[in-house]
């Protein structure tokens, strides 16, 4: 079994919750999350941001200044066996990928046990 750790956009859920379950992942747990990414990986990036980008370069000197603006973002938190994983995630992909900055991360954690509190029931019949 392996632990989805997505961190998504907060306009994103509901599309990816949906998504999910049409394709057979009922089981989400959904948390309020911020942070923030990499932006702009280097001053020597920002260099090369033409005139045009003027204000992008602004915003990115005062979050540096200011120490950096956390972004609300969303974090789920799935629970999928082994021969279904990459079936989850490229539903989370799908659903999530844009192809910008902040679009999202997906982290996979492996599963050593699952225990069902009401039925003391363990592995994939606690999932």
């Amino acid at each position: 079994m392996k632990e989805i750790m997505a961190i998504i956009r907060m306009n994103k859920v509901a599309h990816t919750k949906k998504a999910l379950v049409d394709a057979g992942f009922n089981g989400l747990t959904a948390m309020r999350a911020v942070g923030r990414g990499k932006m702009i990986k280097s001053l020597s990036e920002l260099e090369k941001l033409d005139a045009a980008q003027e204000e992008i370069r602004e915003k990115f000197m005062e979050t540096i200044l200011s120490g950096g603006r956390l972004v609300p973002k969303r974090l789920l938190f799935l629970t999928v066996a082994d021969e279904e994983l990459e079936k989850a995630i490229k539903v989370i992909i799908e659903c999530n990928s844009e192809g910008n900055r902040g679009d999202g991360k997906i982290f996979v954690l492996p599963l050593d046990d699952v225990i069902r509190i009401r039925t003391g029931e363990t592995g994939e019949e606690a999932v």
